[in-house]
């Protein structure tokens, strides 16, 4: 909605506010419920996770048809409710021509009017339509389908167990990753291309590494896709991803900090891998011609972390040692390609918060951990 405007906000007071509450709902805006970071990234994140999204077109802000489009881009069609004054409505008596209106692009969805002198009526109708979102959201939400193939999965899993045994570390680092309701179904040879191309080289060896020149780590062909193992037996490093022709992605990574200083978790290692992590998803994604509201899931999971000690590469230290009794730590989200790149400090909180809390409830503050992803994508080593 249009912020600052008297007729508006005591609509949102009087409306919008406790009809959500009335419906068992929180309401936020971004205005008054931020937490001091960047608006744009916390309205998107507002928008990917709220259950019911109220937009009001009053006054043709250009904000608000941006947020409805962003919105709309993430298939929240079931969760958004739009409003508008009534003089906003073209077939209302009370439209002037030229006036302000609902503009053409969103003018044949169904838009709640409202009239400025019977607020109370209002309220009860838009009540009235949550209710109806609640229940059509519950039923169709109530069986989510599980976008991961378990038995794939695990024939991989199988495979970099055994690879990451003869390390003798077990520390690793585990990614999955699947696109929602995927048709994809791209060449060995595209695929390997594609792969090739989405390497993040910033700082040195990446995560899923092509090792085109090396004939034993090279890229292998199978009937559903390509999939590399590799060992370095020189300094323990093992690497095994692979990627399936519908765009589904596996890797189990040995810890870095294994081949520098075995029993510690650098903090800041972790920042940045997860960071190349998401961005390499993006450029994976945007490879494949997966257009840019596609959901995808992404799951990571960090094992052999049980004694291990928190601590940091380069010049940031902690006061005192941090250990984990925890042995193992997974997280998932669902986003989208788009929401990968505008949210990328929010999303690398949330797969780093669960990681770093079990190691004697380690809090890092926002400003470093944006510090941390900023120097990485500008190519500096932190």
């Amino acid at each position: 909605m249009q912020i600052g405007n008297s007729e508006l906000e005591t609509v949102c007071r009087e409306v919008f506010v406790p009809a959500l509450i009335a419906c068992g709902f929180d309401p936020k805006r971004v205005d008054k419920h931020n937490e001091g970071r960047l608006l744009k990234s916390e309205i998107v994140e507002f928008i990917e996770t709220s259950d019911i999204i109220i937009a009001d077109l009053t006054n043709e802000r250009p904000n608000c048809y941006l947020e409805v489009g962003y919105a709309m881009g993430l298939d929240k069609f079931r969760n958004l409710i739009l409003t508008a004054r009534e003089d906003h409505n073209q077939d209302n008596t009370n439209y002037e021509k030229g006036g302000p209106k609902v503009h053409f692009d969103l003018s044949g969805y169904d838009i709640l009017f409202w009239n400025p002198k019977d607020l109370k009526g209002f309220r009860e109708e838009l009540e009235k339509r949550i209710r109806r979102r609640m229940a059509t959201l519950v039923s169709s939400t109530s069986q989510p389908s599980d976008p991961w193939d378990h038995e794939w999965i695990s024939k991989h899993q199988a495979v970099a167990a055994s690879g990451l045994k003869k390390t003798g570390k077990p520390g690793f680092m585990e990614v999955q990753m699947a696109l929602r309701n995927s048709k994809l179904n791209v060449s060995q040879g595209d695929l390997l291309q594609v792969a090739d191309q989405s390497q993040i080289h910033t700082f040195g060896w990446p995560l899923a590494p092509v090792a085109k020149n090396i004939a034993e780590y090279m890229p292998k062909p199978r009937t559903d896709g390509i999939v590399a193992d590799i060992f370095i037996k020189e300094d323990g490093g093992y690497d095994y991803w692979a990627i399936r022709k519908d765009g589904t992605f596996y890797l189990l990574k040995s810890l870095f900090e294994d081949g520098r200083i075995p029993q510690r978790i650098f903090f800041n290692t972790r920042i940045v891998q997860i960071t190349e992590m998401l961005l390499y998803a993006v450029r994976l994604y945007t490879g494949l011609k997966v257009p840019v509201d596609t959901r995808v899931i992404i799951r990571i999971r960090h094992g052999g972390l049980k004694g291990r000690i928190l601590a940091a590469v380069g010049n940031r230290d902690l006061h005192w040692e941090r250990i984990c009794d925890e042995d193992e730590v997974s997280t998932e989200i669902e986003t989208t390609l788009e929401g990968i790149e505008s949210n990328l400090v929010n999303l690398v909180q949330k797969f780093t918060e669960p990681l770093f809390i079990i190691f004697d409830y380690f809090e890092l503050s926002k400003g470093v951990l944006e510090d941390i992803i900023n120097n990485f994508v500008a190519g500096k080593v932190t």
